[in-house]
């Protein structure tokens, strides 16, 4: 199906184009969008011994057409908490809570940034990684002119993929030292379980988590496919 690693999350397939082969499966995993089609995404074997590997999406390098499908459906994800504002995780979060945002029917998004402006408050930080670049530690910063626009307002949180739970833990920790408390955050993917345990221990721990799309954490089988383990279909 995917003959070179530009190929990936460029086109929408119809429900149950996407099978797992004989044994398990090989180097495409798809992710299912609510009504069913499919993304078809790269196995991507995880740092440490080769046993361990999960579905990736890049969404910068995906098409509009996945990209604007993935927006629809995290706008509907979140439409029954009655967002107020749009809250946009950096870097890849951004695109995504733009579109959000305007499903939504707002005039604007609030975007989190990574680069320190001098007119920044450094206690409206927090360190911040990834599971993609676990030894990347970056912060991530909420522009304090921004606080007014959060008074009294219900707040959803935007971003790519919701993995190992590290940034997403970071940034419910920002909203809170801005006295800031989200209803809902909305991904493109929920991949796997690991999240799960930070946001337990959260300033939110009862934050509603929804997804475009969900996929497991994926183990070796001996004969070097890969099975689902926790999280996803």
């Amino acid at each position: 199906m995917i003959e070179h690693p530009h190929g990936f999350w460029q086109d929408l397939y119809p429900p149950g184009t996407i099978q797992p082969e004989a044994g398990g499966w090989g180097k495409v995993f798809p992710g299912t969008l609510p009504d069913g089609r499919q993304v078809a995404l790269p196995v991507r074997v995880l740092p440490g011994d080769g046993q361990a590997a999960v579905a990736s999406l890049i969404v910068n390098q995906a098409s509009f057409v996945v990209e604007e499908a993935l927006v629809e459906a995290m706008a509907d994800a979140a439409r029954p908490f009655a967002p107020d504002v749009v809250v946009g995780v950096p870097t890849l979060g951004l695109s995504l809570a733009a579109g959000v945002a305007r499903a939504l029917g707002h005039a604007r998004m609030v975007a989190l940034g990574t680069s320190r402006k001098f007119w920044y408050d450094e206690a409206l930080s927090e360190p911040m990684s990834s599971i993609t670049s676990p030894e990347q530690v970056k912060r991530v910063y909420l522009d304090p002119r921004m606080l007014p626009l959060f008074e009294g307002r219900r707040v959803a949180l935007v971003d790519d993929v919701a993995s190992s739970g590290r940034t997403l833990g970071a940034v419910l920790r920002l909203l809170a030292r801005a006295g800031i408390t989200p209803q809902v955050a909305t991904f493109a993917m929920l991949q796997g379980e690991g999240w799960r345990t930070v946001l337990a221990n959260s300033p939110f721990p009862t934050l509603h988590v929804v997804g475009a799309m969900e996929t497991p954490r994926l183990a070796r089988t001996p004969d070097g496919r890969w099975r689902a383990t926790e999280g996803g279909e």
